[in-house]
């Protein structure tokens, strides 16, 4: 039996596993998204099952040869990060695409810090939108799939601030010369994304380029965090 070393973690989603326990997707600094089953828990009342919540930091320790863990030992590593509201449905999504598009076993241990302090700033900021996309474009750098935005993906020129442009997975940012493409993105906003500026038209440039680069990440299976969320508002 391998027994691992503790492992700072999150919860990302846990489902019913046989007749007592669960399977627990958890996101560690140290050791990326790894899947673990939580035996005899499911119909407890112990402090174990109580921590296998999302938004609550835990150490874990795990064991096992296989990609599938067991969960061997669980604490808590500070109180449970309180989201309420439209906060909740954020963390669910910020949970959801962590789930979906990180591999298995991949250490980012930069991403775990980011996304420890992304939740913090869910509860605290008026700017959720800022902060939803500022976690994409971190996630998609530590997939190595984020393009350089302030120069065209092809002809490696400097994008101009008068000129518009579009996103794509494959190139990057490609000039746009139909005027009536939804996804024409100003070449003045691509480089205030650059800079870190946040204004209305980075804001909508940052949401169809993430989207556009988290596409092939996530396939055609729709978001659930996103459904619930929808379905909230009606």
């Amino acid at each position: 039996m391998v027994v691992n070393s503790w492992l700072q973690a999150f919860v990302l989603h846990r489902r019913a596993y046989r007749e007592t326990s669960y399977l627990v997707d958890v996101f560690t600094a140290q050791q990326g998204k790894v899947t673990v089953v939580a035996k005899g828990v499911r119909n407890s009342k112990s402090e174990r099952k109580s921590l296998l919540q999302p938004f609550q930091p835990v150490n874990v320790q795990l064991t096992g040869k296989s990609e599938l863990k067991n969960l061997t030992h669980i604490d808590a590593d500070g109180p449970q990060i309180p989201l309420r509201g439209t906060e909740l449905f954020c963390g669910m999504y910020l949970n959801e695409l962590l789930n979906r598009v990180l591999p298995v076993g991949l250490a980012c241990e930069s991403l775990f810090a980011f996304y420890r302090q992304t939740l913090d700033e869910l509860r605290d900021s008026d700017d959720i939108e800022v902060i939803l996309r500022r976690f994409e474009f971190e996630l998609l750098q530590e997939m190595g799939v984020m393009a350089e935005l302030s120069f065209e993906g092809e002809s490696g020129l400097p994008v101009e601030p008068q000129r518009y442009y579009h996103f794509s997975a494959e190139f990057g940012v490609l000039p746009s010369t139909e005027s009536r493409r939804p996804d024409r993105i100003p070449g003045s906003a691509l480089l205030d994304l650059s800079a870190g500026h946040w204004n209305p038209a980075s804001k909508r440039a940052a949401k169809s380029i993430n989207r556009a680069a988290l596409q092939p990440l996530l396939g055609n299976k729709p978001l659930k965090s996103r459904d619930l969320f929808l379905a909230g508002r009606r």
